[in-house]
């Protein structure tokens, strides 16, 4: 959520910037400062409403200890008026700060300078790109035809028991996924996150600080009844662990990775590029965390996505790097940087990673501070990255290491799988 005060001290770039994201938010923005400026003004007039109540009573009191009760009477029906003054007040305040808050929280982040317009996917930019795509035999399959020859995939299992996008992982398959989220947490902890296991069920408070809610409401699971939501990637427990924190500088930089199955309900999804493991309503992630002073923060994204690339040279997968235009940027991130594996039999590229810096965007929500060299208070910056999602490196490896003998196991993966191939 964007601060006010940054909004007031930089409303022309605010809007200008936000049209990178093919947003015109002058109203929005000139209601915030609106809204803002009725906020204050109720608030002077509450807060003279009440000193003069408090002057009154003193004088009230007085009056009754020198025997002037007719004029302590008096003054008390003027007292009596300024409880309904400030009752008043009280409620209108309540209001506008509703109003402005529900109004902050459908703003997006601002862009950072380097993000470029654009609308779609097709707008974004290639920034990096490594490995050699494969020249496979003209009779390679696509991943959900090696999973149904192999056997280690089971869709129409997943469908029986659940409905689509809910697979079920069998033999080396399981075994493969399983080694794939140790080595990734391996790689992470190696790299100086620590780990955590964290729950996979959050409460509103903890989708609001992260900003899942209410923007991405209709794709995640809701438990109604207790009113608690599935998780659609562990950014949002992880993150919230530091909801309504002060840290002391010293603490920062903190990083921490953890894996979960994450959830996504994907509404509206259809068509061939949903097909097989390349869009789940259940998929696993091993999820990259940090906690930044904001001088630092862009050195840190840097470094996260210089680690998600030495595990993809690891594996040996053909990959780029896309920076993300302001149309297809999240809501909350001011830059992202997505990952992408080339599937040669699919021939098209599948984003297995975004790592995204979010500024102040997410610690404002989450009241996420740290106590600056100075002694006061200051909102820190958090970035997340996937490291990595599952199901599309998954299908990478099954696509790009197929040969007429069976799937290879990327060398790197052997000591956690326990195998070399699949036949």
């Amino acid at each position: 959520m964007l601060q006010v005060p940054f909004i007031r001290e930089n409303k022309d770039n605010v809007i200008k910037q936000l049209a990178v994201r093919n947003i015109d938010a002058t109203k929005m923005i000139e209601d915030v400062i609106s809204l803002d400026e009725e906020r204050k003004q109720t608030q002077t007039l509450l807060d003279n409403a009440l000193a003069e109540s408090n002057t009154l009573s003193k004088e009230i009191g007085n009056l009754y200890k020198s025997g002037k009760a007719d004029e302590a009477n008096a003054l008390k029906e003027k007292t009596t008026e300024l409880k309904e003054t400030t009752k008043t007040l009280n409620d209108k305040l309540s209001q506008t700060v509703d109003a402005l808050n529900e109004l902050l929280y459908k703003i997006p982040n601002v862009p950072h300078s380097s993000v470029p317009k654009g609308s779609t996917e097709d707008d974004n930019e290639v920034v990096f790109s490594e490995g050699t795509i494969p020249t496979l035999d003209k009779n390679a399959l696509p991943h959900w035809e090696l999973a149904k020859k192999y056997d280690i995939i089971d869709f129409e299992l997943g469908n029986k028991i659940t409905g689509a996008g809910f697979p079920v992982y069998k033999g080396k398959g399981a075994r493969l996924q399983r080694a794939l989220i140790a080595y990734f947490l391996d790689k992470n902890t190696e790299a100086g996150y620590t780990e955590y296991q964290l729950p996979l069920l959050v409460n509103e408070a903890s989708g609001f600080g992260t900003g899942q809610l209410p923007d991405k409401e209709g794709q995640m699971y809701h438990v109604t009844e207790d009113n608690l939501y599935l998780i659609p990637t562990s950014e949002v427990p992880g993150t919230n662990i530091f909801r309504d924190v002060i840290l002391e500088e010293s603490q920062l930089p903190i990083g921490i990775t953890g894996y979960t199955p994450c959830f996504r309900r994907e509404a509206g999804s259809y068509g061939a590029h949903v097909r097989g493991l390349n869009r789940l309503h259940q998929f696993d992630k091993v999820e990259i965390l940090r906690v930044e002073h904001p001088n630092r923060s862009y050195e840190a994204l840097d470094e996260m996505v210089e680690h998600v690339k030495t595990i993809l040279k690891e594996l040996k997968l053909p990959y780029r790097i896309l920076r993300l235009c302001g149309g297809d940027v999240g809501f909350t991130s001011a830059l992202t940087f997505d990952f992408e594996v080339f599937s040669t039999a699919q021939e098209r590229w599948l984003e297995i990673s975004s790592v995204s810096n979010f500024e102040t965007f997410q610690a404002n929500r989450l009241k996420l501070r740290f106590k600056n060299s100075e002694g006061k208070n200051e909102l820190a910056h958090t970035l997340n990255g996937s490291s990595l999602a599952l199901p599309r490196v998954l299908a990478g490896i099954l696509e790009n290491y197929q040969t007429k003998d069976g799937i290879e196991i990327p060398e790197v993966l052997i000591p956690y799988t326990g195998f070399k191939i699949i036949d």
